[in-house]
């Protein structure tokens, strides 16, 4: 049996770092956080983001796999996001696990301002992201016209995105 923890993004990096470490030490398999703006009961409290915790993590962490728990595209892009997978990938030693679901409702699915989406749109909208974020990381490059996502140019991908624009600019 595979065992894991969640722990929250919700304490400054001093006293969390601790935690990570001592999850790995003691054996656990794998380790999530949650890559939310806020999560319910914590609104108004400390809240660190996902991506950047998981990061330092992989610093100070030997063997355990690190995971979002989960990633939506409430408030993401995918071809940013697909940088900071191929990075936390890197930063990691291949220890990352992506995970993803449609969002919900609330602060994730209001922070951009918009009106919140039905169960219909999140899920044309998360079956659409899980497309393009793949063909982000497997593919040389991508080109995508769709609807409410939309690249105007080809963006490398599996090369670690290293392509991007229809100038031959690449992302940095």
């Amino acid at each position: 049996m595979r065992v894991g923890v969640r722990i929250l993004p919700s304490e400054h990096w001093k006293s969390a770092r601790h935690a990570w470490r001592l999850a790995d030490e003691m054996g656990f398999e794998h380790a999530w956080t949650y890559d939310h703006v806020a999560w319910r009961e914590r609104m108004g409290s400390t809240w660190y983001a996902a991506m950047p915790t998981l990061a330092a993590t992989a610093g100070v962490t030997e063997r355990i796999q690190l995971g979002t728990l989960v990633s939506s595209p409430n408030f993401r892009h995918p071809v940013p996001f697909a940088k900071e997978i191929v990075t936390l990938d890197d930063l990691s030693d291949g220890r990352f696990i992506l995970g993803l679901g449609a969002g919900s409702g609330g602060v994730d699915a209001e922070v951009t301002g918009n009106a919140p989406w039905s169960a219909a749109e999140r899920s044309a909208r998360f079956q659409e992201f899980v497309e393009l974020t793949d063909k982000l990381l497997r593919t040389e490059t991508t080109d995508h016209a769709g609807v409410p996502l939309c690249l105007s140019s080809s963006v490398g991908g599996g090369a670690g995105l290293n392509r991007s624009g229809s100038d031959g600019g690449s992302i940095p």
